[in-house]
């Protein structure tokens, strides 16, 4: 018995030394599509949005009006939040980024990124620094764990200074409201594990002319370059 553990367990170190390669792999055709695509906003929300919801609708008008800036668009080119990001993008014919991940509750790569812009990951890791590196902005719209995920694994590489400053701005004071209550209470006031600086990380707004106008007055003062 105990010779057979020791086996599994060498087994395990082998496929997780040749892992690195495929890796490696995953970063490697990351960096070298997203270096070309140019300025870029990520977009985050839940993939259980429907299209008749008033948030799907916004991000979709959002995304839209990104573009018109100038601006592509990266999702997590899953449905609901994401395909209206990647919906908006590609009515206005900008640039449309998918970095779809395969999971087994939800299907990927909906109909509005761009063919060549469409990137495989099988490891989140990798997929979360391809959101962050290329990036100019978050836009976080409703959603769930991974969305809260995104947003505080940015707002964490900003504070520690392991990323350039870029906007995150929240969409959706009914939403995120007592979320950032919270923040504001618990961890700022009665316990202090965040300073009051740290509060300035992210925006709140609610309109497509918020979002613009806190990106907008956000890049007339920074020059466009990959944040790390």
């Amino acid at each position: 018995m105990k010779e057979n553990r020791s086996k599994k367990w060498n087994e395990t170190k082998t496929n997780d030394s040749w892992s690195i390669f495929k890796i490696m792999g995953e970063f490697v055709e990351g960096y070298e599509k997203l270096s070309v695509i140019g300025p870029s906003i990520s977009i985050f929300g839940s993939a259980r949005t429907k299209p008749n919801n008033k948030y799907y609708k916004l991000a979709e008008e959002i995304s839209a009006a990104i573009v018109e800036k100038g601006y592509g668009i990266i999702t997590g080119g899953g449905k609901g939040i994401m395909e209206a990001a990647n919906k908006g993008a590609n009515s206005k014919k900008g640039k449309s980024v998918g970095l779809c991940i395969n999971l087994p509750f939800e299907d990927t790569n909906n109909q509005y990124i761009d063919p060549d812009k469409i990137l495989n990951f099988d490891y989140f890791f990798v997929r979360k620094v391809m959101f962050v590196k290329y990036a100019q902005g978050f836009v976080v719209m409703p959603g769930g764990f991974g969305t809260l995920d995104e947003f505080f694994e940015a707002v964490t590489l900003i504070q520690t200074y392991k990323a350039e400053k870029f906007p995150i701005i929240l969409v959706g004071s009914d939403f995120w409201g007592g979320l950032i209550e919270w923040v504001k209470q618990t961890l700022l006031l009665e316990n202090k594990t965040i300073s009051e600086d740290d509060l300035n990380l992210f925006q709140i707004a609610d309109t497509k002319e918020e979002v613009l106008k806190i990106l907008e007055k956000f890049h007339n003062n920074y020059n466009f370059s990959p944040n790390f």
